[in-house]
């Protein structure tokens, strides 16, 4: 049975609201912007790496933003019935994030998971790429353009981009780029020998038209309490070998992708701006992207989410394409270092920053209930 929201919020003391969130993703950013706000924070920590809340950043006096953890043995743990006691008993609001519902059970979070979330609890399934009525489905609704997709290898007539799970680790992808259906058999071939990937993560791999140009994340906010859409920020990823790849001279490129392939683990963000006549495509972007969540996931969207893509250059005039979605607060800290949100409010802020200014504003208002399910 589905989680009835408009019960989650039975028992709560309204005046005493904390914000909470698990330990990793977006955890500081949710805590220090909870903290500016003048809400407690609670973080579920996992005890193999809880030091950055418990020791680093836990509050002491003027410093820290961390002022309860719950400690578990496993992630996933968040979900258990002592658990969820806990933090109801701390008038807990749960902001959730890629490490919740890669490190948890999704059946479980959305069934029984009986703490607040800030956010539309049922999107983040809707990421996967093998659900139906996902990302795509969405972005497709919405008119947004995307790149060309290839159901059938054998029908490749361009450079693609592979984006296959890892073996190993399935929540992290094995990006890899063929132009032919011959060389997609030859460099499936070499990854499934060595074991990167396997054949369930190839054959459920997305094979879509390699998109050049400069990479964007698009990070906006949509406020179910003023029924406005903002963009908080914009940055780009920094990953991992690609970016010390990238660095290297073409001769020495040459000599270190014989024993080394490309990999595309996130490992941060750097923060980018986009010119300003670029404005009014992303916000037309983000309007059509809520507007197709809205008719199909009802509530619809509710705070942060970011459209990733890539800005071609024509002719005859540069366009916007999206070729991913984070349907949740999107892990990138730097946001605040776009000026964005600096336009709109006369202070740059960090999405965590945003999230309690909803929650603040909602309390205020007494519209909690249009944040959270």
């Amino acid at each position: 049975m589905a989680i009835d929201s408009s019960k989650l919020l039975d028992g709560y003391d309204l005046n005493n609201i904390r914000i909470a969130t698990l330990g990793g993703h977006s955890a500081l950013d949710v805590c220090r912007g909870a903290k500016s706000e003048g809400f407690e924070t609670v973080v579920v920590a996992q005890k193999d790496r809880a030091k950055t809340f418990t020791d680093y950043y836990k509050t002491r006096g003027n410093k820290g933003c961390v002022d309860h953890v719950i400690l578990v043995d496993d992630f996933a743990d968040v979900a258990k019935p002592e658990i969820q006691k806990q933090l109801r008993e701390l008038n807990a609001v749960f902001v959730h994030s890629r490490y919740f519902w890669v490190y948890c059970d999704i059946n479980q979070i959305e069934n029984d998971f009986n703490v607040p979330i800030i956010g539309n609890r049922v999107l983040v399934r809707k990421e996967e790429r093998d659900e139906e009525k996902n990302q795509y489905f969405l972005l497709k609704e919405a008119g947004i353009n995307i790149p060309k997709q290839f159901a059938d290898p054998k029908d490749i007539d361009r450079q693609v981009i592979v984006k296959a799970a890892e073996a190993n680790r399935k929540y992290e992808r094995a990006f890899f780029l063929v132009h032919s259906y011959e060389d997609y058999l030859a460099e499936s071939k070499k990854r499934l020998d060595s074991g990167a990937i396997d054949k369930q993560s190839l054959d459920n791999a997305i094979i879509e038209e390699f998109v050049l140009g400069p990479q964007l994340n698009l990070n906006f906010f949509y406020s179910p309490v003023t029924d406005e859409l903002e963009l908080l920020g914009t940055d780009t990823r920094r990953q991992t070998n690609i970016d010390g790849l990238l660095r290297l001279t073409a001769t020495e490129q040459t000599e270190v992708l014989k024993h080394v392939r490309p990999q595309y683990i996130e490992n941060g963000h750097i923060a980018v701006t986009i010119k300003e006549s670029l404005l009014e495509k992303a916000y037309e972007a983000g309007e059509k992207f809520v507007e197709s969540v809205a008719k199909h996931y009802p509530p619809g969207m509710i705070g942060p989410f970011a459209l990733q893509g890539a800005i071609t250059p024509g002719p005859p005039k540069e366009k916007l394409f999206v070729f991913d979605v984070s349907m949740r607060i999107p892990g990138s800290p730097g946001t605040m270092f776009t000026p964005y949100s600096g336009y709109m409010y006369g202070e740059n802020m960090s999405v965590g920053k945003r999230l309690a200014m909803e929650v603040k504003q909602a309390i205020a208002e007494n519209k909690l209930d249009l944040l959270i399910t």
